[in-house]
């Protein structure tokens, strides 16, 4: 599914004891693994050098925690080039690992990860929804995300108490909309679901702006502020964030 070929090059995160690390250089791609254990990063290599002898010239292990990974610690990545990440990711921390590569990697062309079913509906979620939070806008702007399948508990041992997805996210050449600055488009975002029961005019008071200046850039967005965060769109997101943009220059 994440469509991996020998002209590739992957990252991995948390290759673990390295299953999925052997059927990614199976395809004949050159991958780097991200692993934060030190017992693990150790170990991987022999395993490849043992089921996949060929392969080993095309693995590097680097032993760093994924949150603190970015192109000037992981050389391989730090060039134009694109890669793809293919992970099965720790589920504790699989939305900061993804906003942290998005965030930092201009060059990550496409991933396909396994995390908690509901991660994955809350990055394909729309505005009005549930699962639809800070989470969705930042992969939604980012890239075009899709489910492509379930895993049931019943596929691991020991089977979890949660289900599973695979997601595919494709990197998009453009946002979907015009931002002037993207830090305060997020700050923004970041805001509307601060406290997801209040107005949009009382969470933007977290951004530290007085209710007067709030009320000034909601009425250049025209944005009725008496709506909750959790039904902007995009787009809405980004009309308040160029309206502060603007006001600020």
């Amino acid at each position: 599914e994440a469509g991996v070929t020998a002209a590739d090059h992957v990252m991995e995160v948390g290759p673990g004891l390295g299953s999925l690390t052997l059927a990614i250089l199976e395809t004949g791609a050159t991958m780097t693994a991200v692993e934060i254990d030190p017992p693990l990063a150790e170990r991987l290599p022999g395993t490849v050098a043992e089921f996949m002898p060929e392969a080993t010239s095309r693995l590097t292990v680097v032993n760093r925690d994924a949150l603190t990974v970015a192109p000037e610690n992981v050389p391989d990545f730090s060039d134009d080039a694109s890669f793809t990440l293919v992970a099965n990711l720790p589920y504790n921390v699989a939305t900061p690992i993804l906003l942290t590569l998005l965030e930092r990697f201009d060059n990550l062309g496409s991933f396909l990860v396994m995390v908690q079913k509901e991660v994955a509906l809350r990055m394909i979620a729309k505005p009005g929804t549930k699962d639809y939070g800070a989470l969705s806008v930042a992969v939604q702007y980012y890239t075009e995300p899709d489910i492509v399948l379930d895993v049931p508990p019943k596929s691991f041992l020991p089977a979890p108490a949660v289900t599973s997805s695979v997601i595919r996210c494709v990197l998009r050449d453009k946002p979907p909309v015009d931002v002037i600055d993207e830090k305060l488009f997020f700050r923004v975002v970041k805001a509307g679901f601060a406290q997801r029961r209040k107005t949009f005019s009382n969470t933007m008071k977290t951004t530290g702006l007085t209710r007067d200046r709030i009320e000034e850039l909601l009425a250049k967005a025209n944005i009725d502020g008496q709506r909750r965060g959790e039904t902007f769109t995009l787009q809405e997101f980004a009309d308040v964030a160029n309206a502060w943009a603007a006001l600020i220059k």
